[in-house]
């Protein structure tokens, strides 16, 4: 892939197709799957006027979705703002090492400080070094570990 200029917008109803072969791809990374179903719902709710607390950015270059960052804005009982949780970063492999991640991320960031969110948050698998390497640049880790049923 070209070394050029990308845009970074929300997803809209136009990009069904194309979000969903990205975050397939994504999806397989965590050897995981959705259902036909959850993609067209997950999609809706995305793109929803009604729908603000379920939101995504994708970064495109040349008309072709290359990273997106899907987030969601949730309450939280220690605070009064609600909190914004990044549930899904991913740039296609090509395209990394290019300020995309991290633009991504500051979007989220700036769509968060426009709710008052006092928090963004995120998880990622330990071994995953490539991730960490930029996270460690544009966050602090916690003490905390994920339990999960």
């Amino acid at each position: 892939m070209e070394s050029s200029v990308f845009e970074l917008r929300k997803l809209s109803k136009d990009d069904f197709d194309k979000w969903k072969e990205l975050w397939s791809t994504y999806l397989s990374f965590y050897d995981s799957e959705v259902t036909e179903l959850v993609y067209e719902t997950t999609f809706g709710r995305l793109v929803s006027e009604n729908n603000k607390d379920q939101n995504a950015i994708i970064a495109c270059e040349h008309k072709e979705i290359i990273g997106l960052a899907h987030f969601i804005f949730h309450p939280d009982n220690w605070n009064i703002e609600d909190d914004c949780y990044l549930q899904d970063l991913f740039v296609v492999e090509p395209a990394r090492g290019r300020g995309i991640g991290r633009s991504l991320i500051e979007a989220v960031y700036a769509e968060a400080d426009k709710r008052g969110s006092p928090s963004v948050y995120w998880l990622t698998e330990e071994t995953n070094k490539q991730a960490r390497a930029l996270y460690d640049k544009v966050a602090n880790t916690t003490s905390f570990i994920e339990y999960s049923r």
